[in-house]
This record gives C-alpha cells, structure tokens and sequence, in this order.
C-alpha cells in the first residue's frame, strides 16, 4: 500500500524585501498552490517560516526560495513526518522576522554584523571548554522543555525580553559566549546585540538546535526541543538521552 510522505520545513533567511507586505500576499497565494501547511513570517528583514506538506510540494517550494537571489542561500531543516505539521497556512507581514524590539538596522543588522557561526560538531567540541559560556537565548517555557547540559538560561518569557537581560550577563564578558536557539534566527540577533553592548567573542550554533541534532547527534541536550508547530516537541538526542 502506498504510504503518502511528508515533510515539514524549518528555515529563515535575512536578505532585504523591497515590498515585503506585497511580497506576502502573494507567497500567501503560493503557498496555496502547492497545497502546503504552515506559518511564514515575512518582513521588511527577511522571511521566518515553518511549513509542511507532501515532499514533492516541500521540494518545489525550496526550489521556488533557493530561485530567489534574495534568499539562494536559505539552509531548509527538513523532518520526515506522518501527517502535516499544520492544519492552515498563514503568512504575515510584521515588523520583524522575530519579535526583539531590536528594529533600527543601524544598531541591530544581522546581514552586516552577528556572532561567528559555529557549525554542530564546532559546537560540541567548544561548548565544554572552560573560557566558554553556553547561552540560551529561548523563553522560559522552550528551555524548561529542554536544553543543552550547563547552559546559561535567561528569566524571559518572550525573545522581546532578550535585550533588558543584557546586564545579567556582564559578568561573562571576559568569556566566550556560545549562543543557541532552535533553528538560529533569534541567535542572529542576540549575538548581534551582545557585540553591540561590548562583548567581543560571540558565536552562535548555526541552524540550532534542529541541526545539532541531525549533525551532531544532540548530545548533552537534555530534554526535548520545543518546535513551533502541531508537534510542539521533538527529540534531538540519540548520543546520550538520558545526560
């Protein structure tokens, strides 16, 4: 019996949209056509989205994004899954791809200046080194659900909360600050924002959590990886589970 196969796609991508609101309605329509699931964040900065359908839509619409120069760059963390991971598709134009607060490009630009990359194996072998302090940028409810062995976690219930906190970690400025998130995006600007307020050797995991999993096996992530869609969680630790 043939059995339907899904995937569901995670990804971002900061590249400038000249008409963004525009450019919305009609990846809306898109979207549509490719019978897909998801939610998509589209702003002036970029485009934020989670989206789910069968893998032929799924692959259509990463080669629709890659045909884009604005976004040929655009990484895709793909998951095989039973069912779709939504159940409508949405996409909005909003101020930012991720809620900071952080707007003014002059101080905050992600494509002109953000913490080092670190891919998940460069992650693995820094993150336990002693000059290295391990920061995660998430909500309380995302690193109560899960979160890397000795990470540094924020008292925040939103990522907006991110730059008021930015005096609780001072006294880490003479360390190297690994930051990490689940897929990377709040990880561009909260690196960003630490350079900016004085901190000199900052870095970021890129593709997140999602990626370290698949690379790296996740291991020393203790927990499950809370996801932005119907699944709500996903493992990501086949190293060491139970760390």
């Amino acid at each position: 019996m043939y059995v339907m196969k899904y995937n569901t796609l995670l990804y971002y991508c900061y590249s400038t949209i000249a008409d963004a609101e525009q450019f919305a309605a009609d990846h809306l329509k898109f979207c549509k056509e490719l019978a897909l699931t998801g939610r998509i964040i589209v702003a002036d900065e970029g485009l934020n989205g989670t989206v789910s359908g069968t893998a032929q839509a799924c692959e259509a619409y990463m080669q629709a994004i890659h045909a884009d120069e604005r976004f040929a760059k655009t990484e895709f963390k793909i998951d095989e899954v039973d069912t779709p991971s939504f159940v409508k598709m949405h996409v909005r134009y909003k101020s930012e791809i991720v809620h900071s607060g952080l707007r003014d490009p002059n101080i905050i630009n992600p494509q002109l200046k953000t913490g080092k990359h670190l891919e998940p194996v460069e992650f693995m072998e820094m993150k336990d080194r002693d000059d290295v302090v391990v920061l995660d940028v998430r909500s309380n409810y995302e690193h109560s659900l899960g979160k890397f062995k000795n990470a540094v976690t924020l008292d925040i219930d939103n990522f907006r909360d991110f730059p008021a906190m930015i005096n609780e970690l001072a006294k880490f400025k003479d360390k190297k600050i690994l930051t990490y998130c689940t897929g990377g995006i709040k990880c561009e600007k909260a690196s960003a924002l630490l350079l900016h307020e004085g901190f000199t050797d900052v870095y970021q995991l890129h593709g997140g959590i999602i990626k370290y999993g698949k690379e790296a096996g996740g291991k020393d992530f203790e927990g499950k990886c809370y996801v932005f869609d119907n699944r709500l969680s996903v493992d990501v630790n086949s190293v060491n589970p139970m760390v």
